[in-house]
């Protein structure tokens, strides 16, 4: 493993955190950042113009565009290319060969780089694996998109969506149980009591809007 900018495949003008790690067979272009104590695994590239934070793993044939920004303690799976345009928050897992894309309606004849949408996956949500993430949405906090998902909509956080298209058909606690209802009768628009079976930490949901309650039982 290669610690140190000017090694292996590591450009000179990369940048690499303290602790931070390489494969031999990895390649880290010039003006990458990778923070500290990351590990980049076998045949992956990180362009230049990637920012990369402390505690990420990727693994095995990991693709990492410029401009892309991953947060803190980011899970990124084998097989998995995140192009211009991605921005993952803290705490995210992306599964093994799940799929973002940045062009709406790709042509191999027509240049659309200036189209590019942005995608946004926010803190502490898990994309499951071979899911795909149709570009310009955003994933919201602790989201769960199971695997094989087609993902063309704005996901809530908490929520946990599968299918093609992706529906939500739940919701998810911030340790990834499925929520269970604590209210008699709960309707979509209304007002629901939700409790996480694996914590007992309780949960509230107003419409499509989920809030973790501080107090526990």
């Amino acid at each position: 493993m290669i610690a140190a900018a000017g090694q292996g495949h590591v450009a000179l003008g990369a940048v690499l955190g303290e602790g931070a790690l390489v494969h031999e067979s990895a390649y880290v272009d010039a003006g990458a950042v990778i923070g500290a104590e990351t590990r980049v695994w076998h045949f992956c590239h990180v362009l230049g113009g990637a920012v990369i934070g402390p505690r990420c793993s990727l693994g095995q044939n990991v693709v990492v565009m410029n401009g892309v920004v991953v947060g803190e303690n980011a899970k990124i799976q084998n097989n998995v290319s995140l192009y211009e345009g991605v921005e993952l928050e803290a705490d995210v897992f992306c599964g093994p060969s799940m799929v973002f894309t940045n062009v709406y309606n790709p042509r191999s004849a027509v240049s659309r780089k200036h189209e590019y949408r942005r995608t946004l996956v926010r803190r502490g949500a898990t994309i499951g694996a071979n899911a795909t993430i149709v570009c310009g949405v955003t994933i919201g906090r602790f989201a769960f998109v199971g695997a094989g998902a087609v993902v063309n909509r704005d996901v809530p956080d908490y929520a946990l969506v599968a299918g093609v298209p992706g529906k939500r058909i739940g919701w998810m606690s911030e340790d990834g149980y499925k929520l269970e209802s604590l209210s008699l009768s709960a309707d979509e628009g209304g007002h629901e009591l939700l409790r996480c079976p694996g914590t007992d930490v309780r949960y509230e949901r107003h419409g499509d809007v989920v809030v973790r309650l501080e107090e526990t039982v």
